[in-house]
């Protein structure tokens, strides 16, 4: 009976791997060989404190922005030419050698300033990290195109009435309890500078944390200004308890988890806020377009259109931030695994979409269910300590987790009835594949593969025991005719 478990064991533990492609496998055993040697890493969290500058700070902010306005038009202009002529090139015959780059750029810096002394206004990072803007701009936008997204534009330019984002590094500005100093030249180095300085508002107190950054912002509509402040918080070293925690994303489903040692599972609603606003949104935008463009009824729809999108917005990022918090705080695991999936690939339109397939497009558009979500999940686990592994969910719909037969269903059945006796939730069973997956790549990173196939083991016979109870519950809810005698065959079979 032993040997025929360790052989079940190995079978699914071959068939969960087999799954995966080469680099998907690859990916996955880097993130869980830093289990046994973890590294923990430095993590830099972003915060907004709103200021109110007087008239006089405002234009000095409006003149700084200005500059570095400039600086990334014309750096921008310089790298656009360039993109197009060489786009319709193949690669190894780009022109190279006059690719504008950030070292490029920069280093120009100095003889724009002596031709151009409105330069000298600003601290001199600002205009460097604007540049370090453009930069990592273009690198996205080269990625996308990599990435097989023909679609893609390179950065657009910026008009007279956006204010330009100012960076300031760590020694342009200076910080005494809830007041900031930035550096400037303003007008001239030789006139009388206009000081520089706001009290912050909030009760957050940057003088205990490792302040990496602060940028100056303006909001477009409500023209309030903003400081992003980026900051190194102290983490608790990592340590591996030997509990873990499988989460399935959806749409319908928030969360759908279960936990290794107990085998229990939770799931939370997403809440769709969307689907409250979608239908008023799409009404005021409706009137909007019947008036006359930029009429005093216009911007009176249009200011009340984006009230709307922003307190839709707000909602959703709300409450993923309430549950990612409760789902961290109120788990005993240490490990959380998670899918590693690609949001954008999941709500572009393609070929031979079916209505089912546009309706669940536009419902992932601007949710963050799935990325925003797991951003929120993996920054407040290392708050506490704990890890996030991503995992990629290949067939995890589409196989039983107790038989592990696959077999292809529609995205409308949320209920999965296997030849096995098994019925059980479609996220819930994802999060048993997700769980075993992990489990059965752990083995195989670890010298001794007996430790992992034993975790498997027993997580199986938990997990089970509690499905089959719920199995015979839901059969005779749904008049399935399974027999109470072939339900409690999954936990004899084990």
């Amino acid at each position: 009976m032993v040997f025929k478990e360790k052989r079940l064991t190995k079978k699914i533990q071959k068939i969960l791997i087999n799954d995966l492609p080469k680099k998907e496998l690859e990916k996955a055993l880097e993130q869980i060989k830093q289990i046994t040697n973890p590294i923990n890493k430095p993590l830099q969290l972003a915060t907004r404190v709103k200021i109110h500058p007087t008239k006089e700070q405002e234009q000095v902010l409006w003149a700084l922005a200005e500059n570095c306005r400039l600086i990334y038009y014309f750096a921008n202009k310089e790298r656009k030419d360039w993109w197009d002529q060489n786009k319709i090139l193949p690669k190894n015959k780009q022109d190279i050698t006059n690719k504008p780059t950030y070292n490029s750029q920069s280093s120009l810096l100095p003889k724009l300033k002596k031709q151009y002394p409105r330069y000298q206004q600003n601290y001199s990072k600002t205009l460097q990290d604007t540049l370090k803007q453009l930069e990592a701009d273009y690198k996205s936008f080269h990625t996308l195109r990599n990435n097989g997204y023909t679609d893609a534009e390179p950065p657009r330019f910026k008009g007279k009435k956006y204010f330009t984002t100012i960076h300031y590094n760590q020694k342009g500005f200076k910080i005494e309890g809830h007041k900031i100093t930035f550096n400037h030249f303003y007008p001239t180095k030789e006139t009388k500078e206009v000081d520089l300085s706001f009290q912050m508002e909030g009760k957050f107190d940057f003088r205990n944390q490792k302040v990496k950054q602060v940028t100056i912002f303006q909001t477009y509509k409500t023209k309030e200004f903003f400081l992003s402040i980026i900051y190194e918080p102290q983490i608790p070293e990592y340590q591996d308890n030997g509990i873990y925690q499988a989460i399935d994303q959806g749409m319908i489903n928030l969360v759908a988890a279960v936990n290794s040692h107990t085998g229990k599972t939770i799931t939370v609603k997403n809440k769709r806020v969307d689907k409250y606003w979608q239908p008023k949104i799409e009404e005021v935008q409706s009137k909007r377009d019947h008036c006359k463009k930029y009429s005093n009824k216009w911007h009176w729809y249009n200011d009340k259109l984006s009230k709307m999108i922003r307190k839709q917005a707000n909602q959703q990022r709300d409450f993923q931030h309430k549950t990612s918090k409760k789902i961290v705080e109120n788990t005993k695991a240490n490990t959380i695994i998670i899918g590693d999936l690609n949001s954008k690939d999941m709500s572009r339109k393609k070929k031979g979409d079916k209505k089912n397939d546009k309706s669940r497009h536009r419902s992932m558009q601007n949710s963050g269910s799935i990325a925003r979500f797991a951003r929120f999940l993996t920054y407040k686990a290392k708050l506490v300590g704990k890890r996030i592994i991503r995992i990629s969910e290949r067939n995890s719909s589409k196989r039983c987790c107790f038989c592990m037969k696959k077999e292809n269903r529609k995205l409308s059945e949320r209920i999965i009835i296997c030849d096995c006796g098994l019925v059980i939730d479609r996220d819930i069973n994802s999060a048993g594949i997700q769980m075993q997956r992990f489990l059965a790549i752990l083995a195989l990173s670890l010298k001794r593969p007996v430790v992992g196939q034993r975790l498997l083991k027993v997580f199986r016979e938990k997990f089970f025991a509690i499905q089959s109870q719920t199995s015979n519950e839901s059969s005779s809810i749904l008049g399935v005719g399974r027999t109470r005698k072939k339900s409690k065959m999954l936990v004899k079979t084990l």
